[in-house]
């Protein structure tokens, strides 16, 4: 199945100054984007998975990169190198989203075994890959590909979205 894809990381902002006579601004657009054909090399992606995802009050969960999660097909996913990530936690949730730090088997590439990031209610966090990047951030099946996400906290629920783009190779 082929698959096109890309991810766009946008900052757009506009600094203004009111003067004697005149305004001054100091205006900031910062773009990051890669798109993907199909395939497994430099600026080709071949596996997608998206899912909304909802963990009980102070749960975890580990999502196997390697062979585990499926596809809108059904077909299972095993990524080699991850190129795209999205997630976001849900703006009504009373708990934080903590994503990484697996108790073993960790996928470190991007923060390391015990690194953890912190997504507040409504708080998004994405990265992407250049397209001439043929690394990305490698998963080792067996002994790198387990990605934590939890819920911070104890009396609710919380839900997030996640989007992995990556090749297979």
């Amino acid at each position: 199945m082929p698959l096109i894809s890309s991810l766009a990381i946008a900052a757009d902002a506009n600094l203004t100054a009111a003067l004697d006579l005149t305004t001054a601004a100091a205006p900031l657009a910062v773009r990051s984007a890669a798109s993907w054909t199909s395939g497994t090399g430099a600026g080709q992606a071949d596996k997608l998975f998206s899912d909304r995802r909802t963990l009980a009050a102070s749960a975890t969960e580990d999502l196997d990169l390697a062979g585990v999660l499926l596809d809108a097909f059904g077909a299972a996913i095993t990524w080699a190198r991850i190129k795209g990530l999205i997630i976001r936690a849900d703006a009504t949730n009373q708990n934080n989203v903590v994503v990484g730090a697996a108790s073993s088997n960790a996928w470190a590439t991007l923060l390391g075994a015990t690194s953890t990031l912190t997504l507040r209610p409504g708080a998004s966090f994405a990265v992407n890959t250049g397209v001439a990047d043929a690394t990305a951030y490698a998963v080792t099946a067996g002994t790198g590909d387990l990605l934590k996400v939890a819920n911070s906290g104890a009396g609710s629920a919380v839900n997030y979205d996640i989007v992995i783009i990556g090749s297979s190779a």
